[in-house]
């Protein structure tokens, strides 16, 4: 299946499941107010509908948490289950341990040193990973920027509209993939290039699969396995230095 008509489908099913689970777990003092769980607090998950969720440090929640619209944070060094939201964004502090990250509608943030036991998805939003992150699974989204900054993603990237870079010595253990755009909406992001950077010290260790035409810039310190689809690893723009 296409991964666009998936994300569309991820939408779809990603609201439906959070709109139940909220219906069959939140409390109905929940239902328009924020949580939150406090500082090294022991919490079995939460939810809400109109409300934004924080996780203070060092909590430990062993449960999913769970809005529709509202934004999540979790702070530093707090651990946690699967986070998701369908409008709004999530903010992952430093040294947390999470499983998977959703969002619709929203941005996802993750600092310093932090493990995602799972994937994370977006479908419109921007997504960012910072140093010593890893995840061990794909990070994905439609449309928004993607940025690896000296971190490792153990399954695939992907995205439709939206810009790539790995930076800072960045490590990709599955494939870079483009997805092509059927327009159903997009028609501004479906006319425009995307820029893909594998930036210095970078290594995409399987393909990188082009379903569209990009703008691709690979540094000269940077490795790649090969580069399929629309383009060809020969017409990559190479560079020296910390950007193109």
């Amino acid at each position: 299946m296409n991964k666009l008509i998936a994300k569309s489908t991820l939408a779809l099913t990603l609201l439906a499941v959070l709109l139940l689970s909220v219906a069959a777990r939140v409390e109905a003092s929940n239902v328009n107010k924020s949580v939150k769980i406090g500082e090294s607090e022991v919490s079995a998950g939460q939810s809400s509908v109109n409300g934004s969720i924080s996780v203070g440090r060092s909590a430990e929640v062993n449960g999913d948490l769970s809005t529709v619209n509202g934004r999540i944070r979790v702070e530093a060094d707090a651990r946690v289950e699967d986070v998701s939201t369908v409008n709004g964004s999530l903010r992952i502090d430093s040294g947390v341990r999470s499983g998977d990250l959703n969002t619709i509608n929203g941005a996802i943030d993750i600092a310093e040193n932090v493990t995602v036991d799972g994937e994370i998805e977006a479908v419109n939003g921007e997504i960012s990973v910072g140093r010593g992150s890893k995840v061990a699974r794909d990070v994905s989204n439609v449309n928004g920027r993607i940025l690896l900054r000296a971190s490792t993603v153990g399954g695939d990237l992907s995205t439709v509209s939206g810009d790539i870079e790995l930076a800072d010595a960045s490590e990709l253990m599955g494939d870079l993939i483009v997805e092509k755009s059927h327009g159903w909406g997009w028609n501004e992001q479906a006319s425009r290039r995307p820029e893909i950077v594998i930036g210095p010290g970078s290594r995409v260790h399987g393909t990188i699969e082009l379903h569209r035409e990009v703008r691709l810039y690979i540094s000269d310190t940077a490795e790649v396995g090969s580069v399929s689809g629309e383009m060809s690893i020969g017409e990559a723009i190479r560079f020296s230095g910390e950007h193109p």
